[in-house]
């Protein structure tokens, strides 16, 4: 579903036709911002919905990466932001299915060489629409890079279908019916400063280095790095959740977005039942 929260629609991106670096990111050991990154904007198409499917095109430099929305304590989120939007009423980014690294000894997600964000917008009427912002996000080789990007563009009153988002459309996670998973459950238990969570979800092999990743819709709520195992034709992970003022809090279980990462799939699991 669209999220039409005025909060959410701030921290989530429109289309960049242009795109320019803050003067404050200079050179990075001899490298400039566009030495490393280069985005563009996939204007898209007009859904038969009455939606604007449109993308953003991530080009990187060999050996760097950027970060999924859940980028993990080794990555920087990226933040997207729009200060110009009439017209919109809700977006989501489709985000395509990420890779789990291992840098010095830390974990993050996220994407290497390229990538296309596909960006779904829920539009107040017809006609071609103006937006603009901006994107805050992190590039990273041994040491990450903060990238500050202004944006600009239009999505256009077209029907045609463009390819490379389609491509990144298809390469979502899986949905639990698709990959042949079960409901998940999770046990909780409280700690000093929020709630345990173990989740366990019956699920077939995603391939190795299976990691699982526990998100809260509440952006305020932190979620730790999941301890992963699997048990025969189970997943498990342990994460603790701790909610701003570090107290006792009431956890909805629907609130928890869940996700396994493997090297030949990722399945997405939404909620989990006690």
């Amino acid at each position: 579903m669209l999220d039409t929260a005025r909060k959410t629609l701030a921290s989530l991106l429109a289309c960049a036709t242009a795109l320019s670096a803050a003067p404050a990111f200079a050179e990075f050991e001899g490298r400039t911002v566009e030495d490393v990154v280069q985005v563009s904007f996939l204007p898209g198409w007009r859904m038969a919905n009455g939606n604007h499917m449109a993308g953003i095109q991530i080009v990187l430099a060999p050996g760097w990466k950027t970060y999924w929305r859940a980028p993990g304590e080794g990555g920087v989120p990226t933040v997207l932001r729009l200060t110009e939007a009439d017209g919109i009423t809700g977006m989501a980014i489709h985000w395509p299915r990420p890779e789990v690294f291992f840098t010095n000894g830390m974990r993050s997600i996220g994407y290497r060489n390229d990538v296309v964000l596909p960006v779904e917008f829920a539009l107040s009427g017809d006609g071609s629409v103006e937006i603009a912002g901006r994107v805050d996000m992190g590039v990273c080789l041994d040491v990450c890079m903060p990238v500050t990007l202004d944006l600009e563009g239009i999505l256009p009153e077209v029907t045609e279908r463009v390819r490379e988002i389609g491509l990144a459309l298809s390469n979502r996670p899986l949905t639990a019916g698709e990959a042949g998973a079960g409901q998940a459950t999770c046990a909780i238990e409280p700690i000093s400063d929020g709630l345990r969570v173990t989740v366990s979800a019956p699920m077939p092999s995603t391939g190795n280095d299976e990691t699982l990743v526990v998100e809260h819709r509440d952006p305020q709520i932190w979620v730790s790095e999941a301890v992963t195992r699997r048990e025969g034709g189970t997943i498990r992970g342990t994460v603790d959740v701790v909610p701003a003022d570090s107290g006792p809090f009431a956890l909805n279980r629907s609130d928890l977005r869940i996700t396994v990462i493997g090297t030949r799939m990722a399945v997405e699991l939404d909620g989990c039942t006690g």
